[in-house]
């Protein structure tokens, strides 16, 4: 009876859609990773993901190419982690009020554009969406092949991104110039490196990877945007990022152990377990996984302190 009930939660199925549900998550904590890696807080991730998400559904809407759409969605969150950039950086305002600043006038945003452009209210009209793929030959190995073989071109992405975080972090030289930036913004100084650029880079960078992660929502896993539709996985995304200590594979890992908790809801929803319960196990396990990590994880030294060049 027990394994029946293991099986039914844990196999291919249900780990495909953990790497679906993990898809955002990935996108928006390796913006976290490159913000807060520099020094910055951004707790505004969840309202750049928000903004991207409307941003890539509109100019999806308008040339009908969700291609197009994601670099309008990468626009927009690279446009509004400027703005976070400058609050911080330029005008020394406190991080965390800057980002919930942010989260706050996205949500007025897009609920304020989307009856203008449309004249509706909670959901926009359908637009073209990003295609699953099958990978050749990937697909077709037993298992794996159903958990990872036939996705979203964006899960693939997000997987690739994250390698790609890692190599510029560790392996690159301006990775380490965004590391010293972050752990002892005067050294840097001392050595040549542009602490005020290198965090407006970052930042905007951050925005703009936040707001993938946001399209995904809009015109990958769903062909709209309704009012709220990131619903909090923004800080999930955070805490994925907290979770993994700051680094892009333990955040990943976070992500999809998140993103495993989402499609576990879903499936208990089947079984008649009340929906308003199961639907808190994904926000439950980032509160546990935070009680019980955040005190072991060190954030960069420098984070959430302005720099004053002498």
């Amino acid at each position: 009876m027990v394994w029946d009930y293991v099986t039914y939660l844990i196999n291919a199925t249900v780990l495909s859609a953990a790497l679906r549900m993990a898809t955002p998550l990935i996108f928006a904590s390796m913006g976290g990773i490159f913000s807060e890696r520099s020094g910055v807080i951004n707790i505004g991730l969840e309202g750049m993901m928000l903004i991207g998400a409307f941003m890539g559904m509109l100019v999806t809407f308008y040339t009908q190419n969700p291609w197009i759409g994601l670099i309008g969605a990468m626009l927009s969150g690279a446009i509004v982690g400027f703005v976070h950039a400058l609050f911080s950086v330029r005008y020394k305002v406190d991080q965390v009020v800057s980002g919930t600043a942010i989260n706050i006038f996205a949500v007025g945003f897009t609920v304020f554009m989307l009856r203008t452009v449309f004249g509706v209210a909670g959901t926009s009209p359908a637009v073209p969406r990003i295609p699953t793929v099958a990978v050749p030959g990937l697909s077709r190995i037993p298992v794996v092949g159903e958990i990872i073989g036939f996705q979203n071109p964006m899960v693939y992405i997000a997987l690739i991104l994250v390698v790609f975080v890692h190599i510029f972090l560790f392996r690159t030289v301006w990775g380490l110039r965004l590391r010293a930036v972050g752990e002892h913004p005067k050294a840097a100084d001392t050595v040549g490196i542009n602490v005020f650029l290198t965090r407006y880079l970052a930042v905007t960078t951050s925005g703009a990877l936040a707001g993938l992660g946001g399209a995904y929502l809009a015109i990958a896993h769903l062909s709209r945007f309704g009012d709220g539709m990131t619903a909090g996985r923004g800080f999930i995304a955070l805490a994925a990022m907290i979770f993994g200590k700051w680094t892009p594979f333990g955040a990943l890992g976070a992500a999809i152990l998140f993103g495993f908790a989402d499609a576990v809801q879903m499936r208990l929803q089947e079984v008649g377990i009340p929906r308003h319960f199961v639907l808190m196990l994904p926000y439950v396990l980032t509160m546990v996984a935070l009680a019980g990590f955040i005190g072991r994880a060190t954030p960069p030294k420098a984070i959430g302190k302005p720099y004053e060049k002498e």
